[in-house]
């Protein structure tokens, strides 16, 4: 929108050839990761035909299999123990009054999104060593526990704006009218907070299921998710099979993207 000073950046020299030029940057690689899951040669370059026989082996590999059911356990957890969190997180900072250690308290809720992903893997992996020697227990747990983590923030901001843009009229009728607090969230806040919890999950669950660095590092032995499974492919050879995998897993997340956002959009 043009400001006061008659300034409107899309007005600007060269605006709409950035602009495209970013957007065919951006997509052309993932469009032509799709086309080539379908060809029918072995190549990732060479167009030999359309074929699905990609997606027919992977879905027939064993290990595909495996890496996928651990990823969905993981992502299902880490989105269930984050958005928990991050609810209570949420009515801590929006329904007191601001207290003293306010901002340290969300910079901390927060400290995923600012801390580079390489320093919070690496530190997730010295914290969980200690466990392993002492307890012996080299389970899911510990990713579970490392995505849970690294998902909190991701959960966290849609439900805290949800919050914020509530009406608290109906909150303190039910207040005045000597509902408990949990009475008061239970019946009042939580059926209008449900779109952003769901929104929430939702964000929550693909940022685990996509995850790479933090998996990396904390994963044990024979603990390969989806996404470390194609990273160890591509060290070794690259497929079309890669290319099927992967462009499921871009379905996958651009589904759960667009119902985030419908969500995110529902006011009643």
């Amino acid at each position: 929108m043009a400001s006061d000073t008659g300034f409107d950046v899309k007005r600007q020299y060269g605006f709409s050839t950035i602009a495209v030029i970013c957007f065919v940057s951006l997509y052309l690689p993932v469009i032509l990761l799709v086309v080539y899951s379908f060809n029918a040669g072995s190549s990732v370059a060479i167009w030999e035909g359309f074929s699905l026989q990609w997606y027919r082996s992977a879905w027939a590999n064993d290990q595909v299999q495996d890496a996928t059911i651990r990823s969905l356990v993981i992502a299902f957890w880490a989105a269930l123990i984050s958005t928990s969190v991050a609810v209570l997180a949420a009515l801590a900072t929006t329904r007191v009054r601001r207290f003293r250690g306010y901002s340290a308290v969300f910079a901390a809720i927060n400290q995923p999104l600012m801390v580079p992903e390489i320093v919070t893997a690496v530190a997730l992996l010295i914290f969980f060593a200690g466990i392993k020697v002492q307890t012996g227990y080299t389970g899911l747990g510990y990713l579970i526990l490392a995505h849970s983590a690294f998902c909190i923030p991701f959960a966290y901001l849609p439900i805290r704006a949800r919050l914020q843009g509530m009406d608290l009229t109906l909150e303190q009728a039910a207040a005045d009218l000597y509902a408990s607090s949990f009475q008061v969230f239970r019946r009042i806040t939580l059926p209008q907070l449900w779109p952003g919890i769901l929104a929430g999950a939702m964000l929550a669950f693909v940022i685990s299921l996509d995850d790479v660095v933090i998996t990396e590092f904390v994963k044990s032995a024979g603990q390969d998710t989806l996404p470390t499974y194609m990273l160890g492919q591509l060290r070794r050879v690259v497929t079309p099979e890669v290319n099927a995998i992967s462009t499921v897993l871009l379905a996958l997340s651009v589904t759960m993207v667009i119902a985030f956002f419908f969500v995110t959009r529902i006011r009643k």
